[in-house]
């Protein structure tokens, strides 16, 4: 009991100062490490080359689509791919709030190899092989391209420049975008919020 109540004692001044120091500089490494978390921004080099985006995988899954894959990846001669779109959870957060995607939002476009047979599997098809990576992201600092830029990564995964504006990908987006320069008209989670904020540009809700 005795040890009991020296354990209950009162802290002194000092030691709970210490204790309220100590709690307050974990608290704060948390919202820090939390902000961090929370919004895992485009990693720029030095010369505006994009980091590869390694946990793509752990975002925001969008949709998929087959047959619908166009620029560099395309492969008009070739059997249709598979397309998985992913945004990065702190965007997506913030378009359900506003309807409008943030600066630095990144979406990552993953491209596949379709196949039929495998398995016991014999009728529908399946996802296989990685044949492209592809990554917009909307930043001010492109303002050439009305602030967004599309990269395509090797398979390596080394740092990606722009492509250049005259790809085909960049009138493309903003001819026919449903939201900014984004394809929501194809994301059917998000069409519904586009509606409720006004964003969606009209004629172009495919999934109604």
């Amino acid at each position: 009991m005795t040890a009991l109540r020296n354990i209950l004692k009162p802290l002194p001044a000092a030691a709970a100062s210490l204790v309220i120091l100590s709690a307050a500089g974990l608290s704060y490494a948390f919202m820090q490490d939390g902000s961090q978390t929370a919004r895992s921004l485009a990693r720029f080099t030095a010369d505006n080359r994009l980091e590869f985006p390694s946990n793509y995988r752990e975002w925001i899954y969008l949709s998929s689509g087959r047959g619908m894959t166009y620029g560099p990846a395309a492969n008009p001669n070739g059997p249709p791919l598979f397309d998985n779109v992913f945004v990065e959870p702190s965007a997506y957060r913030e378009f359900l709030k506003s309807g409008h995607w943030p600066d630095s939002a990144v979406f990552v476009l993953e491209v596949r190899d379709a196949v039929s047979e495998g398995s016991i599997n014999r009728g529908g098809q399946f996802q296989k092989d990685i044949e492209a990576i592809e990554v917009e992201v909307k930043d001010q600092r492109f303002t050439d391209t009305d602030g967004w830029a599309y990269f395509q990564f090797d398979a390596a995964h080394k740092p990606a420049t722009p492509l250049a504006k005259t790809a085909g990908c960049y009138a493309c987006h903003s001819a026919n975008g449903a939201v900014e320069h984004t394809f929501v008209q194809f994301y059917p989670t998000l069409i519904d919020f586009a509606t409720a904020h006004h964003t969606m540009k009209p004629g172009n809700n495919a999934s109604r």
